[in-house]
């Protein structure tokens, strides 16, 4: 039997893996409503992204709030609940060890503004027709 080596592109392929399964976990708690907490039931929240240490024992789960209402009482209320959300995650992806999770606002889609505010100023545009001349 050959054994595979563990490369760098391999563990980060099954970093990602896990991510993304972390990330599809989450997104069911709370789509389903299975958190018990006022706050998350009476909001829809996004989990956009799940980015795990090397070693799988930390993840920064980046959510947002639909239309970002409320972000800072939402990420709270995730905060508060993070137990239950470690617990039902460990139950669910079978690792050896369940990933610590830490709850941070998406500033992506705010930064993905910025952007195109600045393509849409006149000046940039200009300079951006001249460079197709």
């Amino acid at each position: 039997m050959v054994s595979q080596k563990s490369t760098p592109e391999r563990q980060s392929v099954r970093v990602l893996k896990v991510g993304e399964r972390v990330r599809h976990i989450l997104s069911e708690l709370l789509a389903r409503q299975e958190v018990h907490d006022d706050v998350l039931t009476a909001r829809s929240v996004s989990v956009t992204e799940v980015r795990m240490s090397p070693d799988l024992r930390n993840a920064a789960v980046y959510v947002k709030p639909l239309l970002g209402e409320e972000e800072a009482v939402v990420i709270k209320a995730l905060r508060t609940n993070t137990a239950y959300f470690q617990r039902e995650v460990a139950k669910r992806l079978g690792l050896k060890f369940a990933p610590k999770l830490t709850f941070r606002g998406d500033e992506s889609f705010d930064e993905a503004d910025r952007i195109e505010r600045l393509l849409r100023d006149p000046k940039v545009a200009r300079d951006l027709d001249a460079d197709d001349a």
